[in-house]
């Protein structure tokens, strides 16, 4: 029985272990099922993927074409260009001054009795409480007071100051509609340089090109023939796409690209070239609301390299003289635009554009004699260079499009109204730091207000922009780059503006064709002033124990208050206007330094501040608590260490800090006092008691 107990365990126990392998066999089984079926489903989900994306590029291909074969019908709906088109509206924002136009709320007595309304002791122990709320209501009230009094001393100064833009703002728009009715009256006497202003203007702001085209244009007009003659530059070859299709091959995973037939590239391209010069020639005549054109002649060029000796070279692929006369018949939505240009006007249209066959051009500008103008070319002699404050505000807009376009973006002009106060949009397609962009232009002489900066930082929160970009002829003041400093906001004066168009080989100056003055520019580490320093000067060495990172910054002051804008020393203005002092290179040990000539501070001065802020570009959330074991070096001229200023340590919480001041005293003699007041609003509210205006 023994023995058949055991061999009833046994096979139990071999029962359970066959019952288990085959568990796991049909388990095994089951997931290599799921595994097939899993590679089957991510091979056709991966292969319906790339087909339909090789489908979506043979659409965009077929899409392009498709635009290029409509230019000309899609342009002939575009309304005509008029001298209106020109005009600037003369509405302004109003005035908004934000949380300035709230009061400061005012303390009330029975808040602070309620404070006190638990005690339950006796009389006197009642009568001390209420003696301690009402010296408590006392005090909050004369801060509420002071409180309200600062804020109606901004606001009124915010006020005067947005009045003043307002006035500037206003004599503009009326000197300039009012210089629109001086031109309108140069154009009915046909004065040459008014009409190749006005039909160049008309070109550049037409909605019949897409932005992708290019609109360089060169022109002169004949009064006694009433002939405008121009060099209008056409499109480049690769604008046809070279691909027709993409189809996927799924047996090697790859896509194959089906190129487009050389003719059929170049039949498109001939078409193409032939709408564009038809188009110049309609919107030229469907602009000419004064009745000043008889005929126009339009040669269509593309600069490039010529293929035999490499140089830049002008090719014109296309060339037509049209009547009025003849013109006037032709139902352009019709035609096309190869037989019309060629038969139907006479003109002359390269064979083989894409291999840069030239046709012999008609009359060219040049030929003209007067004034020749060019808008949209590259940088040429300074003479030639386009004034920019007295360039048509479309045209400057226009430009900076242009600009934008250049530097590799996407960029187009807004409507002349309803655009939200923007007057450029770009798109920046490069990865992480790119995005949306809004322009706002502004053609001034004078230095731009803060309030446009706050407005521009405005526009770009409503309308959810990844940056925001000033672009102006003038300059900015500190106010307006110590509000821009950590927000996505870009500031381009003038200077700036004529070094980016040189530098993209576009054209512009300021006024005369001076050098225009060297604008302030975000500092990298460690730079210094180009003008040399007088012999005099002191050199204020900075440094500081942990690695946070500051802007070491110095105002210029009689008492408590900045003498102006410009004696706020910091990265965007390293020097004050008469130099005395001067943000510089520091050397080791030092962290930053400040270069000054005592004796030549102005005379009304009596307190130089030195002020230390956390720069926002490296870690906008750090604070002060790394600031510690701080001093600074005064050193000689030559280098030569002359003692060390002990300053108070940075606190947590607070990003802007006075270092300390020097001070000077009766005898004329400048004493250093310790610092040690802490901001937990960074350098605007640092600046604000300073007097120095931040939007």
């Amino acid at each position: 029985m023994s023995r058949r107990a055991g061999s009833g365990l046994i096979g139990d126990w071999a029962q359970a272990q066959r019952r288990q392998q085959q568990t796991q066999v049909i388990q095994q089984r089951d997931a290599e099922r799921r595994q097939r079926a899993y590679e089957r489903d991510a091979n056709r989900s991966h292969r319906q993927y790339r087909e339909a994306e090789a489908l979506r590029r043979t659409a965009r291909f077929d899409a392009e074409v498709t635009a290029l074969k409509g230019l000309l019908v899609a342009g002939c709906r575009a309304p005509a260009f008029r001298i209106s088109d020109l005009a600037r509206p003369d509405r302004l924002e109003p005035f908004n001054p934000g949380a300035l136009a709230q009061p400061v709320p005012m303390p009330r007595i029975e808040d602070f009795q309620q404070q006190s309304s638990g005690w339950t002791l006796g009389s006197s122990h009642r009568a001390q409480a209420e003696r301690e709320a009402h010296a408590r209501y006392t005090q909050a009230w004369h801060a509420a007071n002071a409180a309200e009094a600062q804020r109606q001393q901004q606001l009124a100064a915010y006020r005067q100051q947005y009045d003043r833009w307002a006035a500037e703002q206003l004599a503009g728009v009326r000197a300039h509609n009012s210089g629109l009715t001086e031109l309108a009256d140069a154009l009915r006497a046909g004065e040459a340089e008014a009409v190749v202003e006005y039909f160049s203007a008309a070109l550049y702001a037409s909605t019949a090109w897409p932005e992708a085209l290019p609109r360089q244009v060169t022109a002169a007009y004949d009064p006694a023939a009433r002939q405008l003659v121009l060099d209008w530059e056409l499109p480049g070859y690769e604008v046809v796409p070279e691909a027709r299709s993409v189809q996927y091959l799924p047996s090697t995973d790859q896509d194959k690209v089906k190129p487009r037939p050389v003719t059929e590239r170049r039949a498109l391209y001939r078409d193409l070239l032939a709408q564009c010069v038809l188009l110049v020639v309609r919107e030229l005549y469907a602009a000419d609301e004064f009745g000043v054109l008889d005929s126009v002649v339009v040669n269509g060029f593309v600069d490039c390299h010529d293929p035999v000796t490499g140089q830049e070279a002008r090719f014109v692929l296309s060339t037509v003289p049209a009547a009025r006369s003849a013109f006037a018949g032709l139902r352009l939505e019709q035609v096309s635009a190869v037989d019309c240009l060629v038969s139907g006007l006479g003109g002359q249209l390269s064979a083989r554009p894409d291999q840069l066959t030239a046709v012999r051009p008609g009359r060219r500008p040049d030929e003209v004699g007067g004034g020749v103008v060019s808008h949209g070319g590259h940088a040429g002699d300074a003479d030639d260079e386009p004034d920019l404050f007295a360039m048509d505000p479309i045209d400057f807009e226009n430009l900076v499009a242009e600009l934008f376009r250049a530097m590799g973006m996407e960029a187009v002009t807004t409507q002349r109204s309803g655009d939200g106060g923007v007057d450029v949009e770009a798109l920046d397609p490069a990865p992480i730091r790119g995005g949306r962009i809004v322009v706002q232009v502004k053609r001034y002489r004078n230095t731009v207000p803060p309030t446009a900066v706050r407005d521009l930082y405005g526009t770009v929160q409503d309308k959810g922009a990844n940056k925001g970009v000033l672009v102006t002829t003038a300059s900015f003041g500190p106010g307006s780059y110590t509000f821009a400093n950590g927000k996505p906001l870009e500031l381009v004066p003038g200077a700036d503006l004529v070094e980016l168009l040189h530098q993209y080989g576009l054209r512009g100056r300021l006024g005369g064709g001076a050098p225009a003055p060297a604008a302030p520019a975000r500092r990298a580490a460690g730079t210094a002033p180009e003008p040399e320093s007088p012999a005099d000067h002191n050199v204020l060495g900075m440094s500081w124990s942990g690695s946070v990172a500051l802007d070491v910054c110095a105002l210029v002051c009689e008492g408590g208050r900045v003498l102006s804008e410009d004696h706020f020393v910091f990265y965007n203005n390293p020097r004050s206007p008469d130099g005395s002092v001067r943000a510089r290179a520091h050397a080791r040990p030092d962290k930053a330094a400040l270069e000054v000539s005592f004796d030549a501070l102005p005379e009304r001065a009596d307190r130089l501040v030195l002020v230390a802020a956390i720069d926002p570009e490296v870690d906008p959330r750090a604070d002060l608590a790394g600031f510690t074991d701080a001093h600074i070096r005064l050193l000689s001229a030559g280098g030569e260490e002359l003692g060390r200023l002990e300053v108070s340590d940075g606190r947590a919480g607070e990003t802007a800090l006075v270092l300390g001041s020097f001070r000077r005293r009766a005898n004329g003699d400048w004493d250093f006092v310790i610092g040690g007041k802490g901001y937990r609003g960074g350098l605007e509210d640092l600046l604000g008691e300073y007097g120095v205006e931040v939007a």
